[in-house]
């Protein structure tokens, strides 16, 4: 991740749902990480700290945490195997307040026999909420797995519903600080 010319860079915020370490490079987002959760990471020792290459991630997500915005215009970088990247893909194009099943996303990708492909594709998004893999549900509606964990995914498919006193949480008091 990153070149010579564009080392990685990587800053953490506080949000409605907890901490995230952001991280990419000058170029684009590269990934978020749920650090409440149960697989945080620690920033790889050449990464540097650094606020500034995300300033525009930061606002959006304030923006989106608030209601205020419904689709992200970032550059993003995903690393992943073509069919993942196809899968992220796909996932971006459900639109803000919608759910979709991992079975509908193989049908349209045209890979009708690939839905536990795609659900092992979302569990690996590396940019969860700018890539929405939070709108992905079971078949019967149920809510599936999700790497910031299932309390997280109910509160954002709440933000999205409409019904943002649903998302409101008072143990987070001041969201982005």
């Amino acid at each position: 991740m990153g070149s010579a010319m564009h080392p990685m860079s990587w800053h953490e915020i506080d949000t409605p749902i907890g901490r995230l370490l952001l991280s990419g490079d000058a170029d684009a987002l590269r990934g978020i990480v749920f650090q409440d959760g149960s697989h945080p990471v620690q920033p790889e020792a050449a990464w540097r700290r650094a606020a500034e290459p995300f300033r525009e991630t930061i606002g959006q997500l304030k923006a989106y945490f608030a209601g205020e915005l419904r689709r992200f215009d970032l550059a993003l970088a995903p690393e992943g195997t073509p069919f993942q990247l196809e899968v992220w893909s796909a996932l971006r194009r459900i639109p803000y307040g919608d759910t979709t099943t991992y079975g509908e996303i193989a049908r349209r990708l045209g890979r009708t026999n690939a839905s536990r492909a795609v659900g092992a594709a979302n569990g690996r998004n590396p940019i969860p909420i700018v890539i929405p893999c939070h709108r992905v549900i079971g078949s019967g509606g149920s809510l599936t797995g999700f790497g910031g964990g299932l309390p997280i995914k109910r509160r954002l498919l709440s933000l999205e519903s409409g019904r943002p006193h649903l998302f409101a949480d008072a143990a987070s008091p001041s969201p982005f600080g």
